[in-house]
Formats: C-alpha cells, structure tokens, sequence
C-alpha cells in the first residue's frame, strides 16, 4: 500500500479521495493544515505528498520531503505556481497535477458570478427575506450585445467564451497563442489586450498565474478600460493588483467587480473566520463595495470535478507501486 500524506483537506477532499477509484490500495493520510517547511516532516514514512492551491513546496520544504524518501508530488489543481518545479527535478521528485478536472464548472460559476452581481440576485434574494418586495436600486443590464472580452483561451476561457456567445454577446479574446479555427467556428475575434481593454465592457480572466500575468490589471491597464467594465476573476487573484483596483472602483471607472479568488487569499479561504476579526483591511475594504461580489475559490466545487481530482490523483499515485507512467498531461 502506498502511503501519502495529504494537506490542506476538507470534509468533501476526504469523501472524494477516498472513494476514487483504486483508493483500497492507498493510505491516506489526511492533514487539515497546510504543507510548508515547517509541517513537511509530518510526510516522514509516505511515498507521496498530496497538496492544492495554498501550500508552499518551496525548495526548503522539497528538501524535507526528498531526505524523508517522499517520491511525488500530487497537486489536486491545475495551477503549479505555488512548487518550485526546478527544485523539485533537483531533488528527484516527480510532480503531478489535474490540468482539466472540470473546466464546465469554473466556466459556469464565472458567468453565475456575473449574472448575480449585474442583476444584483444576492442582494433582492436578501431583501424578499425581509420582506421588502422593492425593485429599487437593482436595475441590471442585457448580456445581450454587450462586448466581453476573455483574457486567456485555454479550456476554462474557450467554454467560458461559448457560453457569452449563447447570450448573443461580443466575444473578443486575447492569447498569446490564438486557436484560431475554434474562433472562427464560435464567432469570437482575436484582438490584443489593449482593445480588449478598450472596448469590453466585462472582462473575464483565465489566465494561469506567471511573472508576465502577474497584477495582469494593474494602475495602468485598470485605467485603459472602458469606464463602468465588470470585472471577474475565477482565475488566481494575483492576476489583479488590489490597491488599484479598489482605487478604480472608489473613482467610478469599474462598474462591478466579482471576484472568486483574491490576491491575499492564503489563510483566509477555504476557512471558518465567522466570529473573529478579519485583518485583511483590502478584503474588508472590497466586502463592503456594493458592486463587489466575492466567493471563496469555489468555482471548481462541483462533484464532477471532485471526482476527477480524485481519479487522476489516486491513478498518478498507484504508478509508484507499479512502475507506469503518469496519466497523459498531468506531469509537470
């Protein structure tokens, strides 16, 4: 049996794992603080090391894992930005991820997050609570004929894209490597990002998080937007310098802002903080914007993506027991 220990787990990590296929033949350990320098030790006596997007394997807590026999490590996400992959090679440790768990469900809750935010669902869904049957203050506006633009066409930004065009919206896309025959096929156009900018009128991120997308919109490219855009983010939040933000959204020149991942994410996401003070003052600061909508990185949250994370982790983990190779695309 191969042991893995696997950090930063939730209640439906652990249901899902453990009913993945082949999942007899593992032994999960399961951790509900995250993976860093300091908690690496506790991987002492596994072959594997699962993690997901907020822990830390630097190149100090690669070397913990290597000296203590660790052989992989799992990432139940597609993003990789948080390994030091070139330490990892170094040290003879392999690394995996899930690259296409359910680009459907980040894609859906993308356009969810925007629908509620326009046409303001969450805050009439409050109102008709209390009672208060009042239409004021919740005047949205048509999808229809609008200009989006999609910044990065991977899967998540392709599906993401089709679903816009199924409300008859204007689809303009930035890529640095354009798929242009998908395009031409969903009547979507290729621009550069400065148009892009221009002329959308809601901005949708889907981009992974690299030095060259890093505070993708920032003070300069905020200030290059159409005046009233939507903003949304189901990507990685460092993709936006929140300073700036904040600081477009107090001048009125951002409209609406619906944010599932945040540039400070870490230690606040994925946990319980009701009851307690929160010390992010630029989250609290963006929690009280009315046109500010934020969920907390659930985009990914459905069964069938759980179920894939599941699958293609277990399936990567039991090729240490027989020798195999990695399930296509998923190493790193």
């Amino acid at each position: 049996m191969i042991e893995i220990a696997t950090f930063d787990t939730k209640p439906y990590d652990r249901e899902y794992l453990a009913q993945a296929p082949g999942a007899e033949r593992v032994g999960w350990r399961f951790h509900e603080f995250r993976l860093s320098a300091e908690t690496a030790p506790v991987a002492k006596g596994a072959q594997a090391v699962c993690v997901f997007v907020n822990d830390h394997a630097d190149r100090a807590c690669l070397e913990i894992l290597a000296a203590a026999g660790v052989k992989l490590l799992a990432l139940r996400c597609a993003g990789f930005n948080n390994v030091d992959v070139a330490a990892a090679r170094a040290l003879g440790l392999a690394v995996v991820r899930v690259p296409a768990y359910s680009p459907y469900a980040v894609a859906e809750h993308t356009v969810a997050l925007l629908l509620t935010l326009n046409r303001k669902i969450h805050r009439a869904f409050n109102r008709v609570r209390e009672l208060n049957f009042s239409l004021s203050g919740l005047v949205g506006f048509d999808l229809h004929g609008k200009t989006v633009g999609i910044v990065g066409t991977g899967k998540i930004g392709r599906i993401t894209a089709q679903i816009f065009r199924g409300f008859g919206s204007v689809v303009l896309a930035h890529d640095p490597a354009p798929m242009l025959d998908w395009a031409a096929a969903h009547d979507v156009r290729y621009v550069d990002r400065d148009e892009l900018l221009a002329v959308s009128d809601i901005v949708s991120l889907h981009v992974p998080l690299l030095p060259e997308t890093r505070q993708f919109l920032n003070e300069q490219t905020l200030a290059r937007m159409k005046p009233g855009v939507f903003i949304v983010n189901t990507s990685r939040g460092k993709l936006i310098d929140t300073s700036a933000l904040i600081a477009a959204l107090k001048a009125g020149r951002v409209g609406g802002v619906a944010l599932d991942v945040y540039e400070e994410e870490e230690g606040i996401f994925f946990e319980d903080l009701s009851g307690q003070v929160l010390h992010d003052d630029e989250l609290s600061l963006l929690l009280n914007f009315p046109n500010v909508l934020i969920t907390a990185h659930q985009a990914f949250l459905t069964r069938e993506a759980l179920c894939e994370i599941a699958r293609v982790t277990t399936a990567n983990v039991l090729q240490l027991e027989t020798g195999g190779a990695f399930l296509d695309g998923t190493a790193l």
